[in-house]
């Protein structure tokens, strides 16, 4: 029997306090009831004695102290799954939001899922190709990774999340592969911009969208990441399938986060965000990845803009603690009009190594991309020094070190948000730059492989 409380004594932003409950627990959703017969959706933040304080999804406006009603549902936020998820659109909070009927549910499963026990973890070690050059043949994204994006205010991730979403393919498995996407905090005009793009390209009918909008409200930009990773679970541990989860943009979660902590009164860590802001990103991502025994996978791809294109604040930080490497994306190469403009030289992806080579991309692969970071590296610092002494003061090898830059920006990183890369591809292109260099510098891949590769027209 679930009871009824009329004992709502303050209401104080997104909080709401009602007093002498029985047997609520934390997390625990909960239904308050106006007197108009509208009901808004709460959750228990915290139990003290008898008193419960709530979290409401909604707007606050128009709850009578007096008149409303709050019943406990003896349970927390849940998800209800099927298959039919795969091709539609939903919300925040996980209704539907492309006009469709409501899912039959499979079941109906908590959000707030745990994260994957070490033990059980299987070790990432098959390659993912998002069909961009500058991931794939340098910063490679393996199955069952944490491979964030760190971008800025203004720059293009929206476009290149999107790219990645619509490309990204395991080799020899591109049937059982899924996208799970999750907007949080985004424009309406962003919010169109994805759903647009996929039904455009066709790579709707492989994703489930989460969409929460700006003028949302902030509990429930707390529940979107965990809807989406909730769905992916379903995907890859129940149906055995390969997802890619992609959740945009961080900051704006961490924002809602800081809301909530601040409405609450909590003493407050760096920069105002609370101090659990480590455990609970990390209680998020750790919830990807690979199970020993099970078919399916969750590769995650969060993606974060840095207030002030600072990777010293806390979200990048912390967010880089917890992952296996990180994109990073440039400010100096858009103004250069390269897209997308990854700048590889910061970026890391830790287990490049095991997703590379012989069987899995290509026997060339780890030479060739040692070779281009090492050609790029000396590029730059080529270039800088030309700035400083000119032209004149470079010897023959340092101008085409330099000349070797300029062409890998042009031509490997950048290729536009519409052009899909195969491994292959990406290799051979990075065979082409490697010719404007003599032979001898070539010091870091293996004579067979020069043999092979660049004597070949």
């Amino acid at each position: 029997m679930i009871k009824e409380y009329k004992t709502i004594s303050e209401v104080v932003g997104p909080l709401m306090l009602v007093e002498n409950v029985e047997g609520v627990t934390y997390d625990e959703l909960g239904e308050i009831v106006l007197p108009n017969g509208e009901t808004r959706l709460c959750r228990v933040l915290e139990v003290n004695g008898n008193n419960a304080m709530v979290q409401l999804f909604e707007s606050s406006a128009g709850i009578n102290l007096a008149e409303s009603t709050v019943k406990f549902l003896g349970r927390g936020t849940q998800l209800k799954v099927s298959p039919e998820m795969m091709g539609r659109v939903f919300d925040g909070m996980g209704r539907p939001k492309d006009g469709g009927p409501d899912i039959i549910a499979e079941k109906s499963l908590d959000i707030n899922g745990l994260p994957m026990n070490p033990a059980a973890r299987d070790y990432p070690a098959e390659f993912i190709q998002t069909g961009v050059s500058a991931i794939d043949g340098l910063n490679t994204l393996v199955r069952g990774q944490k491979l964030p994006i760190f971008s800025g205010n203004g720059l293009p991730h929206a476009e290149l999340a999107a790219q990645i979403a619509r490309q990204a393919k395991v080799r020899g498995g591109e049937s059982n592969f899924a996208v799970v996407f999750a907007a949080i905090g985004i424009t309406y005009e962003e919010a169109d911009f994805f759903a647009a793009d996929f039904r455009r390209t066709g790579a709707i009918d492989r994703t489930v969208m989460f969409l929460n909008l700006a003028n949302d409200p902030a509990v429930e930009r707390i529940a979107t990441p965990r809807m989406a990773l909730t769905a992916a679970e379903y995907l890859a541990f129940e149906l055995g399938m390969h997802v890619l989860v992609i959740l945009t943009d961080i900051t704006n979660y961490a924002e809602a986060l800081r809301e909530v902590s601040a409405a609450r009164k909590e003493v407050p860590g760096r920069r105002g965000y609370p101090g659990y802001l480590y455990t609970d990103l990390a209680t998020m991502y750790e919830r990807a990845g690979r199970k020993k025994g099970q078919e399916g996978s969750i590769t995650l791809i969060p993606i974060l803009s840095m207030p002030e294109d600072d990777i010293t604040h806390p979200i990048p930080d912390l967010t880089g603690y917890i992952t296996e490497g990180q994109i990073i994306l440039s400010r100096e190469l858009y103004r250069k009009n390269i897209k997308p403009p990854i700048n590889v030289l910061p970026s890391l992806s830790r287990l490049k190594d095991k997703g590379i080579g012989d069987g899995k991309t290509r026997e060339d692969h780890a030479d060739t991309m040692n070779q281009l970071f090492a050609a790029y590296a000396r590029g730059k610092e080529a270039l800088e020094l030309m700035t400083i002494l000119g032209e004149a003061a470079l010897s023959d090898v340092d101008l085409m070190y330099a000349k070797f830059s300029q062409e890998f920006e042009q031509k490997y990183v950048s290729q536009g948000y519409n052009t899909d890369r195969t491994i292959e591809e990406t290799l051979d292109i990075g065979w082409e730059l490697l010719k404007i260099l003599p032979k001898s510098e070539l010091k870091r891949i293996d004579d067979e492989y020069i043999e092979k590769y660049l004597s070949e027209e």
